[in-house]
């Protein structure tokens, strides 16, 4: 147990959505990140309603030791290197593996998800299609 780490309550009643890492979705925050001392970053993240493409429609990697990703809602199609194309649904479960080169392919309006990723400061890069 990390004894820095403080004790976190997010509340719906006052979620923020914001924009983030992706254009087509917004952000809601889970303060994980403060609680953590930026060893963990949470959020939910949905679909805006918008199908314009953008940057992390190209094969990309994500810069982290840890992240996690359940479906709440709606459906997405990933692309995965050494794993091949998946379809996540509404109560699926990933543990996406450090350095795994990946894409997406399509998302429904619909689609939300809640996301964990270690450390809180990830970077994305985008890179090249795997061989």
């Amino acid at each position: 147990m990390n004894e820095n780490w403080k004790f976190a309550h997010s509340k719906a009643s006052e979620a923020e959505w914001t924009p983030g890492l992706r254009e087509i979705f917004e952000y809601r925050d889970l303060d994980l990140k403060e609680a953590t001392g930026g060893d963990y970053v949470a959020h939910l993240i949905r679909a805006k309603g918008r199908d314009d493409p953008d940057a992390v429609q190209q094969w990309h990697v994500h810069h982290c030791t840890f992240q996690v990703v359940l479906v709440l809602n709606g459906w997405a199609e990933f692309e995965y290197e050494g794993e091949g194309v998946h379809r996540i649904e509404k109560g699926d479960f990933i543990n996406q593996r450090p350095g795994i080169r990946h894409r997406e392919i399509a998302c429904s309006e619909d689609f939300e998800v809640l996301e964990i990723v270690a450390p809180a400061d990830f970077k994305t890069e985008i890179v090249d299609a795997p061989s």
